[in-house]
């Protein structure tokens, strides 16, 4: 099945608003995602699926009604899919057109997809990891028919730190050549193990040399392992250069509004100074607020912090 792929003709009509100059490889992220008509925001506020999970894997919320969800509920216009909320779904055009026609009615906008369970890019196993590289080529192909910009990876392997870095580079650049040809950007994010070690995960991004392949640094996920943890802020200040999305990942407030494990403040400040002005994703996954909740809490403490960075930017 070819799905077709909308996303060019997104990204003419912004351009042609005076949108956007999407440049290679490193500050891809510098303008993507600016819509037109949005001037004055040096980012907007998108919501992850992922905040969500609890409702979502309970039956208590359907994976359609995310999209009008996010818009009804949060007021919130752009989405951020995770795969394993509608993993057979991949190639089934009809379930696909009507979640872009939901976002159609809502007037809502589809950025990526987040994608796991299916294998890992850095396998030590040549057959292993190329089969992981096919396995995301379904969702490339979902990801341009909805009209994303990206989809998301895991950058998974063993062995040395060179070598996990060689392997993992070598099933991102295969994959990002595939994407290249649909219009669509791969995108690391910090998951874990090696790939939450921001030097490690800048130098693969920098040894997969395509300029498809790029970053998604989330706030939070620097855990190496155990209790060993990496350093948040510098983590992020090495990831923003390849970033062509971010993920405000949240757990819990004070009763300032401020999250308690991570300074926003300084975050962004990285961020806006990486001349980043993209989509900032909601990520929310604590468990003493609600969902609804702690999406709520998250985004305005985004507003907040939008609003105190701008003059400066």
């Amino acid at each position: 099945m070819v799905l077709t792929n909308r996303r060019e003709f997104l990204w003419a009509v912004t351009a042609a608003s005076g949108g956007i100059g999407l440049t290679r490889t490193k500050s891809a992220g510098a303008a993507l995602g600016q819509e037109p008509g949005v001037q004055g925001l040096w980012f907007r506020i998108s919501l992850a699926e992922w905040s969500l999970h609890r409702a979502l894997f309970a039956g208590d919320l359907e994976h359609l009604d995310f999209i009008t969800e996010a818009k009804q509920t949060y007021g919130i216009d752009a989405v951020e899919y995770v795969n394993v909320f509608f993993m057979e779904r991949a190639r089934d055009e009809a379930y696909l057109g009507t979640m872009r026609s939901r976002c159609d009615t809502e007037g809502v906008l589809s950025l990526l997809i987040m994608c796991d369970r299916e294998g890992e890019l850095g396998d030590p196993s040549p057959g292993a990891r190329g089969r992981a590289v096919e396995n995301h080529y379904k969702w490339v192909e979902a990801a341009a028919f909805l009209g994303c910009h990206s989809i998301r990876v895991n950058a998974a392997s063993k062995g040395a730190w060179l070598e996990q870095s060689k392997l993992a580079a070598d099933g991102l650049h295969r994959l990002a050549a595939y994407a290249d040809q649909h219009g669509v950007n791969v995108l690391v994010e910090n998951h874990g193990g090696l790939s939450s070690n921001g030097r490690w995960l800048s130098e693969t991004i920098e040894r997969g040399d395509h300029p498809r392949l790029g970053t998604l640094p989330d706030f939070g996920n620097f855990k190496l392992s155990g209790d060993d943890w990496y350093d948040f802020y510098k983590g992020v200040e090495e990831l923003m250069p390849y970033a062509k999305a971010v993920s405000a990942k949240s757990h819990d407030f004070d009763v300032h509004g401020n999250e308690t494990q991570l300074d926003y403040l300084r975050l962004l400040r990285i961020v806006a100074d990486a001349g980043y002005r993209g989509w900032v994703g909601i990520e929310y996954e604590g468990d003493r607020l609600s969902e609804p909740e702690g999406i709520r809490a998250t985004k305005k403490l985004l507003e907040q912090v939008r609003q105190e960075l701008a003059a400066s930017i």
